[in-house]
């Protein structure tokens, strides 16, 4: 009898011509044993010629199975794919992203020996072209985005992982993914793991490397989302927050009051040069520490994609504060659950 659990890879796609058959072959090709794994590609609706690769690859191995998602965005693919999984632990892995050969045996290793209730490891930055490369510096630095998994190199335990992998009961306790968060449905459903009494590690040993946005208007949107879908992630569950979320929303809207009162009161005008000036003095700093080998057109990328991470994110969520208004004293639905029979109870 083969001890090893069945792993369900499950992977929502949207639109990843360009990259899914890589991904895909990451995964097939993984050191745990083929009769113990299975992958799981849950499709919104794609018009690209994705879903043609998956069907492709499909017939030629019997693990894959392609599932549709009719609403398109990323928590509703998770639960379908939750829910048709077979496997006694779970796996999510996202476009752009190719996993180490080891990933899944050392991933099921790792919840075995610590008894922890989701793991997940290193991601590593792709980068490509001048740009791609400063993103990769500036997410991997801890001046970014700040979590533990775009730099960590001891096993700990954390607040959240990039991916992760967790044993199916872990959703039969919690529930699962919150399906109105287009982005940080990952964060939320962590914070709900750990409220519980669950456990997050991060294995630095199980490596992924994730393929990060190469062009400023695409970094902009996606950390704009972000901290506009932060604001969600507020309401439900306020004791989420710590106070480094609060930094980027707080520069920015204290700048945005400084320019607007600085042409009619000199000393918002000097406070605005100010806090300008440090704050550039601080990003170059975090740049130079990050980027000082691509020399100094490097360091000003990585200091230019740092700004774009900061002030998106930060722009965001005073955006989120406006657009979600109306759901601060709104009852929070419970998201969906996972019966241990595998049905899932809205």
């Amino acid at each position: 009898m083969n001890a090893l659990p069945l792993v369900s890879v499950i992977i929502p796609m949207r639109n990843e011509a360009a990259s899914i058959a890589g991904l895909l072959e990451s995964v097939l090709a993984q050191d745990y044993p083929p009769d113990r794994l299975e992958v799981l590609v849950i499709d919104g609706a794609s018009d690209d010629g994705s879903t043609a690769v998956v069907e492709r690859l499909a017939a030629r191995d019997a693990r894959l199975r392609l599932l549709h998602n009719p609403q398109r965005i990323v928590p509703p693919a998770l639960n379908i794919a939750i829910r048709a999984a077979r496997g006694t632990v779970i796996a999510r892995v996202d476009g752009h992203t190719q996993l180490d050969p080891q990933y899944l045996r050392l991933g099921v290793e790792t919840l075995a020996r610590t008894g922890a209730d989701n793991v997940g490891g290193r991601m590593d930055a792709l980068g490509g072209g001048w740009f791609g490369d400063a993103v990769a510096d500036a997410t991997a630095s801890p001046a970014g985005v700040g979590s533990y998994f775009h730099f960590g190199t001891e096993e700990r335990e954390v607040d959240t992982v990039y991916l992760g992998m967790w044993p199916r009961t872990v959703f039969e306790r919690v529930g699962l993914f919150d399906e109105e968060l287009v982005r940080n449905q990952d964060d939320e459903f962590n914070y709900r793991l750990r409220k519980l009494g669950g456990r997050i590690v991060l294995n630095p040993a199980m490596r992924s490397s994730y393929q990060n946005r190469q062009d400023l208007v695409h970094l902009v949107r996606q950390y704009y989302q972000y901290g506009q879908w932060k604001v969600r992630v507020l309401q439900k569950h306020p004791a989420q927050m710590s106070w480094r979320h609060f930094v980027p929303p707080a520069f920015v809207g204290g700048m945005i009051l400084l320019a607007i009162v600085g042409p009619e009161w000199a000393p918002a005008a000097w406070a605005l040069r100010a806090a300008g000036g440090v704050y550039l003095l601080l990003v170059l700093i975090a740049a130079t520490r990050q980027s000082a080998a691509r020399g100094v057109v490097g360091v000003l990328a990585t200091a230019l994609a740092l700004t774009c991470v900061h002030i998106a994110w930060g722009a965001g969520f005073l955006s989120g504060v406006i657009k979600f208004a109306d759901r601060w004293r709104t009852p929070e639905q419970a998201p969906p659950r996972l019966e241990p029979t595998g049905e899932v109870v809205a």
